[in-house]
Protein backbone atom coordinates (compact mmCIF):
# COMPACT_ATOMS: atom_id res chain seq x y z
CA UNK A 1 0.00 0.00 0.00
CA UNK A 2 1.31 3.23 -0.61
CA UNK A 3 0.76 6.45 1.45
CA UNK A 4 0.06 9.89 0.54
CA UNK A 5 2.52 11.72 -1.88
CA UNK A 6 4.64 14.37 0.47
CA UNK A 7 6.52 17.05 -1.38
CA UNK A 8 10.41 17.65 -0.60
CA UNK A 9 9.45 20.11 2.15
CA UNK A 10 8.02 17.97 4.11
CA UNK A 11 10.77 15.34 3.91
CA UNK A 12 13.29 17.17 4.43
CA UNK A 13 11.40 18.41 8.27
CA UNK A 14 12.47 14.89 8.65
CA UNK A 15 16.17 14.24 10.51
CA UNK A 16 17.59 11.30 10.57
CA UNK A 17 20.76 10.89 12.25
CA UNK A 18 23.15 7.64 12.63
CA UNK A 19 23.68 6.84 16.07
CA UNK A 20 24.95 4.00 17.84
CA UNK A 21 23.44 1.62 20.34
CA UNK A 22 25.77 2.14 23.76
CA UNK A 23 22.63 0.71 26.42
CA UNK A 24 20.01 -2.01 26.34
CA UNK A 25 17.75 -3.03 28.96
CA UNK A 26 14.61 -5.32 28.94
CA UNK A 27 11.17 -3.28 29.28
CA UNK A 28 8.60 -5.64 30.92
CA UNK A 29 6.13 -3.39 31.03
CA UNK A 30 5.64 -2.57 27.07
CA UNK A 31 2.46 -4.26 25.76
CA UNK A 32 4.66 -5.91 23.00
CA UNK A 33 8.15 -7.23 23.92
CA UNK A 34 10.38 -4.59 24.01
CA UNK A 35 13.68 -3.27 24.33
CA UNK A 36 14.53 0.34 26.14
CA UNK A 37 17.87 1.35 24.23
CA UNK A 38 19.94 3.86 24.64
CA UNK A 39 21.54 5.63 21.09
CA UNK A 40 24.72 7.95 21.23
CA UNK A 41 24.90 10.68 18.76
CA UNK A 42 27.96 12.19 19.53
CA UNK A 43 27.41 16.13 19.55
CA UNK A 44 24.03 15.68 20.10
CA UNK A 45 23.77 13.46 22.97
CA UNK A 46 22.64 10.48 24.21
CA UNK A 47 18.80 9.34 23.68
CA UNK A 48 16.52 6.73 24.80
CA UNK A 49 13.67 4.68 22.52
CA UNK A 50 11.56 1.62 23.63
CA UNK A 51 11.80 -0.37 20.56
CA UNK A 52 10.47 -3.92 19.44
CA UNK A 53 13.55 -5.15 18.32
CA UNK A 54 13.28 -8.53 20.81
CA UNK A 55 14.87 -10.91 17.48
CA UNK A 56 18.27 -9.20 18.66
CA UNK A 57 19.93 -10.12 21.42
CA UNK A 58 21.20 -7.46 23.77
CA UNK A 59 24.73 -8.40 23.24
CA UNK A 60 24.00 -8.11 19.37
CA UNK A 61 22.37 -4.81 19.68
CA UNK A 62 25.05 -3.16 21.83
CA UNK A 63 28.26 -1.02 19.51
CA UNK A 64 25.33 -1.62 16.35
CA UNK A 65 24.93 1.99 13.81
CA UNK A 66 21.65 2.31 13.57
CA UNK A 67 19.42 5.09 11.73
CA UNK A 68 16.96 6.98 13.78
CA UNK A 69 14.50 9.59 13.29
CA UNK A 70 15.81 12.56 16.26
CA UNK A 71 13.26 15.48 15.41
CA UNK A 72 9.63 13.83 16.71
CA UNK A 73 7.83 14.75 19.72
CA UNK A 74 8.75 12.25 22.78
CA UNK A 75 5.84 9.51 23.29
CA UNK A 76 5.30 7.64 26.76
CA UNK A 77 5.28 4.07 26.33
CA UNK A 78 4.17 2.32 29.55
CA UNK A 79 5.40 5.06 31.77
CA UNK A 80 8.86 5.58 29.96
CA UNK A 81 9.74 8.47 27.93
CA UNK A 82 10.55 7.14 24.03
CA UNK A 83 12.87 10.17 22.92
CA UNK A 84 13.31 8.84 18.73
CA UNK A 85 12.86 6.41 16.46
CA UNK A 86 14.64 2.94 15.24
CA UNK A 87 14.34 2.67 11.72
CA UNK A 88 13.80 -0.40 10.10
CA UNK A 89 12.41 -2.67 7.71
CA UNK A 90 10.26 -5.96 8.61
CA UNK A 91 11.51 -10.01 7.18
CA UNK A 92 9.36 -12.56 6.34
CA UNK A 93 8.69 -13.20 9.75
CA UNK A 94 7.36 -9.65 10.47
CA UNK A 95 10.41 -9.08 12.69
CA UNK A 96 12.32 -5.96 12.64
CA UNK A 97 15.79 -5.26 10.61
CA UNK A 98 17.36 -2.43 11.48
CA UNK A 99 18.75 -0.29 8.91
CA UNK A 100 22.84 -0.47 9.56
CA UNK A 101 25.05 2.09 7.78
CA UNK A 102 29.03 0.73 7.82
CA UNK A 103 31.46 1.56 10.36
CA UNK A 104 32.80 3.99 7.95
CA UNK A 105 30.10 6.18 8.31
CA UNK A 106 30.52 8.94 11.30
CA UNK A 107 28.06 9.16 14.43
CA UNK A 108 25.70 11.98 14.52
CA UNK A 109 26.02 12.45 10.69
CA UNK A 110 22.82 13.58 8.94
CA UNK A 111 20.69 10.89 6.68
CA UNK A 112 20.37 12.12 3.25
Amino acid sequence: MQKDEIVYDDFVKVEMRLGEIVEVKDFPRARNPSYKVCVDFGELGQRWSSAQIKNYSEEELTGRRVVCVVNMPPRNIAGFKSEILIMGVPNEKGETILLQPSHDAVIGSEVF
